[in-house]
């Protein structure tokens, strides 16, 4: 919920005095704040401060230094990609395009005084307010799961150490034994990404650990590009995968991370690596700004505008928008059409209708690369698809290499269209 302000107001009178009053009282430009340094927060921090000619105040809040993407974090995982290639910095966007990046954690906003507070103990005003704060888990969810039990059953659905961290285990698995992931219900952050990561972990055990089980237990009847994942676990990793979906008790999982243990419908069985994906929702500013249903937060398909605050905006995976998956191409795609929002509302500049795409690559084995994708546009209530396309069962090895270079130059492309 929304801070209370006059509480707000009175913990932060000293901080307020110091910093917000001087911004208010000398400060000629609009200001902005985005919460979220990700695929969308970054992506709009960068294209209000590039197109608007240092006429509009960027100010970039993120509390890691280095940013570590989820899209391709299971090519790491796989061996394909160096950890080191999934991190970035924010250096370039403060430097070359003026933005105030603040390392902080956004730990409140009072919509009614327009302010934004930080664990750090800044009060920072704005005009407009993009929040992109990603993903949070949903308490109990899973069964005998909580974060403090992270570092035994990494989710690893937040890229970085927990990334690592996972990686490790299926390199020390024991020779036969059975990795376990809990796939999470719908909607969830990148709808391929679980089924990418039981492919890449079935690479790597298919080297290193042939004789290895992995036991995917999934709440939902059906999940993205299934055909294309069943085709490719069928030719390169025959017998080592088994999927149990909520027909056979893959909706009804406990989880016992102290003795390393997983109940289906009341079976136990022991595992040796256990990676729990639980239901997610928004990240957490979102609610504590008072913009969320709940889980997510319902924007306007037209600008990703708030439908609870016409001042503040909230795109990529936290927000309820229609059609388009939760994704970092989407969130890269909202971020402009939302930077084009903000600068015609605080500038006046042209407004443009608002168009939006998305594409998921996924990895089943070496060179053998699809995709899902899709165009999109605003509807009446929400944003729809309007094309879409998708890779086929049967496609020969050459298209399926051609798609995964496809892939490769597509992450190039958006981490410097994200970062700069």
């Amino acid at each position: 919920m929304t801070l209370n302000r006059r509480l707000f107001l009175a913990s932060a009178t000293a901080v307020t005095a110091t910093l917000a009053a001087p911004a208010v009282l000398g400060q000629a430009r609009p200001r902005v704040i985005v919460i979220g340094g990700g695929a969308g927060g970054a992506t709009a921090a960068r294209y209000i401060a590039k197109d608007s000619d240092g006429a509009i105040d960027v100010t970039l809040i993120e509390p890691t230094r280095q940013y570590y993407t989820c899209f391709f974090s299971n090519l790491y995982l796989g061996g394909f990609w160096e950890y080191e290639n999934l991190g970035h910095s924010y250096g370039t966007l403060a430097a070359e395009y003026g933005i105030n990046v603040l390392h902080d954690w956004a730990v409140g906003v009072d919509r009614d005084a327009k302010t934004v507070s930080t664990a750090g103990g800044h009060t920072l005003p704005y005009d407009r307010l993009i929040v992109a704060p990603g993903i949070d888990f949903i308490e109990g969810s899973v069964p005998g799961w909580d974060v403090s039990a992270q570092d035994v059953m990494p989710h690893a659905y937040k890229a970085g150490s927990q990334t690592q961290l996972l990686k490790h285990q299926v390199e020390s698995m024991r020779e036969g034994g059975t990795f376990a992931m809990v796939a999470p219900p719908n909607p969830y952050r990148c709808p391929p990404g679980p089924y990418e990561r039981v492919s890449m972990v079935a690479h790597v055990l298919s080297q290193r650990n042939p004789t290895a089980k992995i036991l995917v237990l999934d709440p939902k009847e059906s999940f993205s590009k299934q055909g294309l994942f069943e085709e490719g676990w069928a030719r390169h990793y025959s017998g080592m995968i088994e999927r149990i979906g909520p027909d056979f008790g893959g909706d009804a999982v406990e989880v016992r991370p102290d003795s390393m243990e997983i109940v289906v419908d009341g079976e136990v069985q022991a595992v040796d690596v256990c990676n729990v994906i639980p239901a997610q929702k928004a990240g957490r500013i979102a609610e504590l700004a008072g913009l969320t249903d709940g889980n997510w937060a319902p924007v306007t398909p037209t600008d990703m505008r708030s439908r609870l605050d016409e001042a503040c905006f909230v795109l990529g995976d936290a927000s309820a928008q229609g059609a388009m998956p939760k994704s970092g191409f989407s969130a890269n795609s909202q971020a402009k059409v939302v930077a084009n929002a903000v600068r015609a509302d605080l500038t006046g500049s042209r407004l443009f209708p608002a168009r939006y795409s998305n594409t998921c690559w996924s990895l089943i084995a070496p060179e053998d690369g699809v995709k899902v994708g899709a165009s999109y546009e605003p509807g009446a209530d929400q944003i729809e698809s309007v094309s879409s396309f998708v890779s086929q069962v049967g496609e020969d090895a050459d298209l399926r290499r051609r798609t995964y270079e496809e892939s490769i130059g597509w992450y190039e492309g958006i981490c410097a269209d994200i970062f700069g």
